[in-house]
């Protein structure tokens, strides 16, 4: 049972959280004695128990109201904190008031009370209340062709992967400062990005000596544009299409670093418009959209405190979603737990050496993560017992989906590999368990739990022709006669754009997920009836309704006449040419608005 504390006591603990303390361009403290008079707002004798109050009355101000943890934060409660909110507001626009007992927490802006993180954070947190930065997603599209398409068409950069680490390592760059400016030759600006990368791995490289593959990518990456051409318009053409890139690559790193980036914002973007161009990846992978990494982490019921993992971490999508939604529940980038949950709770396994530089690029972008990326087969016995270290509490996969890139001993290499209880969450080929080798599916039932099958959106990976189901799994527990909740979403309420891929244009698709989220939480589907419990003695997947056989009239009536015609020996093929001409060439045509009369004529 938690030791009740005093007022006092409360106090002066929001102070340590909170960083109520006097500071450059701001006046904070906590206190009894101090009135709002005394702090500058005239006529008024009530005492805040904290305050922060900036010099720039633009900028965001705070009240604190505190009590001793044994009061319920009530309507009492409230009403003092809403009065210190309107005393502050005299003088500022955006105000931020706190009621705070300890344990509980409930924040108002303004007079607006709003959801935040239940547990208390820096005075940052709360001044980013305000901050109403929206990312403008067609602008990312356009700058990512351009990005696409100068380097593929000006630098001649042909091999798509090497497209994209070539941005991402930009954006590296980018993100902690390098020296990119208009006028760099070639070999300024190919030396600036890796120098950087370099010099922000080397405390990294001594954990993971495997993150000194992006650099060795990156500084093998050829192009057939000449670069180093002696020719004074050569070297001008070089260094416009460098300025060019330089601002696109700038522009994205604002949107990566603003307060409106959620993981699947600008990254998502990013790595789904330079993957439109190639249907499916060399490596047999499929990448996933990233309104479904959000839905997965979800239906999973991720949270700040789990340890994730995805053993075909691809570009590192499920773990840039993962980090995004942890960091967002714990209370912002600025909290000592966003440190914790980048440094210890995302690790990711990726075969592909090209690809696994590309994701330590997407987590480099971030600032960290990628110390726990691998560069290893997830088919190996190496790559379970190192699994077996980390103490994974969820697994987000979308593996490769080929017999000859071992999807199924991938998927039950993870499941043997994690913790009993673990949830996993793979996204797979309909069919692909009942596909699979017998003797291998019953030794995963034998040790594992398939718990929910969840029939995607037959249209939901655009232009591969595959259709797909998240399968989830608990592992450690035998599968029995236990049945399987399945669900069928028939539409993610996105639509093809062309030249775009698939985008929610109509933004359906969050109404959408709210349903389904509290649908598969609760094992039921009323709104759309699709919901079955499937035997696993009887299926692996989920069960599609057979259409009622029909008959109608007319089909009787075809198959009489065709029987007919077969006794007397009358080709069909050629009467119905000749009664069709008869009907349309040898007849009395009447036309009206709505209908068309076709008279044959006697004797015809």
């Amino acid at each position: 049972m938690p030791k009740r504390m005093t007022e006092d006591e409360v106090r002066d603990l929001a102070r340590g959280i909170l960083g109520f303390e006097d500071k450059a361009g701001v006046r904070s403290g906590v206190g009894q004695l101090t009135t709002f008079n005394q702090l500058g707002f005239s006529g008024f004798a009530d005492k805040p128990d904290g305050w922060y109050l900036p010099n720039n009355h633009a900028d965001v101000a705070m009240v604190l109201e505190t009590k001793a943890s044994y009061i319920p934060l009530g309507e009492k409660q409230v009403n003092e904190v809403l009065k210190n909110i309107e005393i502050v507001e005299t003088q500022y626009p955006k105000v931020v008031g706190i009621l705070y007992n300890g344990e509980d927490i409930r924040v108002f802006m303004n007079h607006e009370e709003v959801d935040t993180v239940k547990q208390l954070q820096r005075v940052e947190y709360y001044a980013s209340l305000f901050t109403v930065d929206t990312i403008d997603k067609e602008h990312i599209y356009e700058l990512t062709a351009r990005i696409n398409n100068c380097l593929h068409f000006d630098f001649g950069i042909k091999n798509l992967y090497h497209r994209m680490i070539f941005t991402a390592c930009a954006l590296v760059a980018k993100r902690y400062d390098a020296l990119m400016v208009k006028g760099m030759d070639y070999s300024e600006f190919h030396n600036a990005i890796l120098n950087c990368l370099n010099k922000e791995l080397i405390r990294d490289k001594q954990q993971n000596r495997k993150l000194g593959i992006l650099t060795d990518v990156f500084a093998k990456i050829e192009m057939n544009l000449d670069v180093s051409s002696e020719d004074a318009k050569q070297q001008q053409h070089v260094k416009d299409l460098i300025a060019e890139f330089i601002e696109w690559v700038t522009e994205i790193s604002d949107c990566i670093n603003s307060n409106a980036w959620r993981g699947e914002d600008v990254m998502g973007i990013f790595f789904n418009e330079f993957n439109r161009y190639k249907k499916k990846s060399e490596a047999g992978q499929v990448f996933t959209p990233e309104h479904i990494t959000d839905f997965m982490y979800k239906i999973l019921e991720v949270n700040k405190d789990d340890r994730v993992f995805d053993g075909c971490c691809g570009s590192g999508g499920f773990l840039v979603k993962a980090m995004a939604n942890m960091i967002q529940e714990a209370g912002g980038v600025q909290t000592e737990k966003a440190t914790q949950i980048k440094r210890e709770q995302l690790y990711g396994i990726e075969f592909d050496k090209e690809i696994y530089a590309l994701a330590c690029a997407n987590m480099l972008i971030h600032k960290d993560g990628k110390t726990n990326l691998e560069q290893m087969d997830s088919r190996t016995e190496e790559a379970c017992k190192w699994i077996k270290k980390q103490k994974i509490t969820k697994v987000l996969m979308n593996p490769p989906y080929e017999r000859k890139y071992g999807c199924m001993t991938i998927v039950e290499n993870m499941l043997d590999s994690v913790p009993v209880h673990t949830v996993c969450g793979f996204i797979l080929p309909d069919k692909k368990l009942e596909k699979a080798s017998k003797s291998q599916i019953k030794r995963i039932l034998k040790n594992h739990r398939l718990t929910k099958i969840i029939k995607m959106p037959e249209d939901l990976f655009f232009g591969v022709g595959v259709t797909t189901s998240i399968f989830v799994f608990e592992t450690g527990i035998p599968q029995g006669d236990n049945e399987i909740f399945g669900c069928y979403i028939e539409t993610d309420g996105l639509e093809t754009v062309k030249n775009k891929g698939r985008h929610d244009v109509r933004h359906r698709w969050p109404a959408i997920e709210r349903y389904w989220v509290d649908s598969i939480k609760k094992l039921r589907d009323d709104k759309y009836g699709t919901a079955q419990w499937i035997k696993p003695s009887e299926h692996l997947s989920y069960q599609m309704p057979e259409k009622p056989f029909e008959v109608f009239e007319e089909d009787f009536r075809k198959t009489a006449m065709d029987y007919l015609m077969f006794q007397r020996g009358i080709d069909t093929k050629e009467f119905g040419d000749k009664l069709l001409s008869s009907a349309m060439y040898s007849s009395d045509i009447n036309m009206s608005d709505d209908n068309v009369c076709i008279s044959i004529k006697a004797g015809d």
